[in-house]
């Protein structure tokens, strides 16, 4: 995508003149936003159409998709933006009119949206978030596409002259996904898992008769053919282990083709102090959002990322709700290498000194509390086992050396870094992880201690950041010898007293 012409003010206009040239959204909006309509109440339609038959009100469905017809042309005939200095103006409605102004300076996140539809009418639905919002400050169905990018550059550059926005320097491309890098993305990835696991927990809210008809058609198949070719106990394992292993290949190839889907064409781009991702190969997302709303940083290694070596980088934006944060700034680097992610983080955070950090390790000797949480649920699965299946319900116990062992090497990870700028988490072993932030979007602090850390003379130290989501880790410093956790707590209190909080 190319950045076209901005949105032009009107002549001679000053920040505080009336709204410049008012435009109207694209004229096939009606039509996206119909379809965004039906695709709520198609299930109400298709049941009055179905067993509506042989009554007089089965030209009810019909009569119901010509009122969102009126509906849709209504918002487009009543709907129009515009531009004032450095704000976006709003208006809305007819009878009931809706005026909305927003400054630019609040709008946190600039979000683009393309699905296949859009990209043959050459349109894009835009969102624009700020942190505390309960839903998108502005939501645009649809824009030309010209249109849409005019509007995120003078956001960006909050306003500015036609001029000023006309002669910005081209974007600097800061990392991009070849078809490789995608294909390793989706072998690490759990997306098809996830999807399957949906899709048959809504088939069984559907229809649990038919899901078990199914399994039991199968079994009944399966073991027919065993039973038919005399399979011995040999022959069972390996036909289970391949039935296992044709499986995990078949959910990564899922994964691999949705890593396609949404991340084909990825690219993280870099225009002044602010960030561009652009991805997707049928429906297409551009969202951007400015480098000083980061709040909060995750670096993620799992298994499979250790033996490809790769890592990830995921961000936390000041955009409140769980339903925006799907369509906020969030993954700066989906997949790569750890340099990559580190001369990332370098570029980005350049006073945060983070390949020089000096990491200070957490005692090791609290191993045991990683395990402690999760004894009572062993032991309550040993006792139905065991009453189940009698004695072989001991083999539960086996999970416990296990757990003990990855418990230690947690605890022998388990480390914090801090310095002027910059306070850095790490933690895990099987799925490691780095959380950090800058102490300016730091929010609040707090020192807490339980029953156990009274008695391991210990606490914990938690430290608040804006907009961090549900899938992000804590970000905390556990097990930490009090008068180390004092000294800490007091030292970025005073830091957090002298320095303004940066939203």
């Amino acid at each position: 995508m190319t950045t076209p012409d901005p949105i032009a003010p009107l002549p001679n206009a000053t920040p505080d003149a009336t709204v410049a040239a008012e435009r109207r959204l694209h004229p096939m909006s009606w039509l996206f936003v119909l379809v965004q309509q039906l695709k709520q109440f198609v299930l109400p339609l298709v049941a009055l159409l179905v067993f509506g038959r042989g009554d007089r009100n089965e030209l009810w469905p019909l009569i119901g998709v010509a009122v969102l017809v009126v509906l849709s042309l209504w918002q487009y005939f009543t709907y129009r933006y515009g531009v004032a200095g450095d704000r976006l103006v709003v208006r809305s409605g007819l009878f009931e009119r809706s005026l909305r102004v927003i400054p630019f300076a609040r709008i946190h996140n600039v979000a683009l949206q393309q699905s296949a539809l859009h990209r043959v009418f050459g349109v894009a639905e835009v969102r624009l978030e700020s942190a505390g919002g309960s839903k998108p400050e502005a939501q645009m169905r649809v824009l030309k596409l010209d249109d849409a990018l005019a509007l995120e550059a003078l956001v960006r550059h909050r306003g500015a002259s036609a001029a000023a926005v006309a002669n910005e320097p081209e974007a600097a491309t800061l990392l991009a996904l070849p078809f490789g890098e995608i294909v390793r993305l989706g072998l690490v990835s759990n997306r098809g898992l996830v999807v399957v696991a949906a899709a048959f927990a809504a088939v069984v809210q559907i229809s649990q008769r038919a899901v078990l008809n199914t399994f039991q058609s199968v079994g009944q198949w399966l073991f027919g053919f065993a039973g038919e070719h005399h399979f011995g106990l040999a022959q069972y394992v390996v036909s289970a282990l391949a039935v296992v292993l044709f499986a995990i290949v078949a959910l990564r190839g899922f994964s691999i083709l949705l890593a396609l889907l949404q991340y084909h064409g990825f690219r993280l781009s870099e225009i002044g102090r602010r960030l561009t991702v652009e991805r997707g190969l049928l429906a297409r997302w551009r969202t951007s959002a400015s480098r000083r709303r980061i709040q909060a940083w995750t670096l993620r290694e799992g298994t499979l990322h250790r033996l490809l070596k790769r890592r990830s980088l995921d961000v936390d934006t000041a955009v409140a709700e769980e339903q925006q944060q799907q369509r906020a700034l969030r993954e700066l680097a989906p997949i790569a290498t750890p340099a990559a992610c580190d001369a990332l983080i370098e570029h980005l955070l350049p006073r945060a000194g983070w390949s020089q950090l000096q990491w200070q390790a957490l005692p090791a000797s609290n191993w045991w509390r990683l395990v402690l949480p999760a004894t009572p649920v062993v032991a309550a699965i040993t006792i139905a086992a065991s009453w189940r299946v009698g004695a072989w319900g001991l083999l539960v116990l086996a999970w416990l050396p296990w757990a003990a062992f990855v418990a230690h090497r947690r605890a022998r990870r388990m480390a914090y870094a801090a310095n002027a700028d910059v306070i850095a988490v790490r933690e895990g072993w099987w799925m490691r992880h780095w959380r950090f932030a800058e102490l300016d979007k730091l929010q609040a602090l707090q020192l807490t201690r339980s029953p156990l850390d009274r008695r391991c003379g210990t606490a914990t130290l938690h430290l608040d950041t804006a907009g961090a989501g549900a899938l992000s880790p804590q970000l905390r410093v556990r097990f930490l010898p009090i008068d180390e956790a004092q000294a800490l707590y007091a030292s970025l209190s005073r830091t957090l007293a002298r320095r303004p909080l940066c939203w």
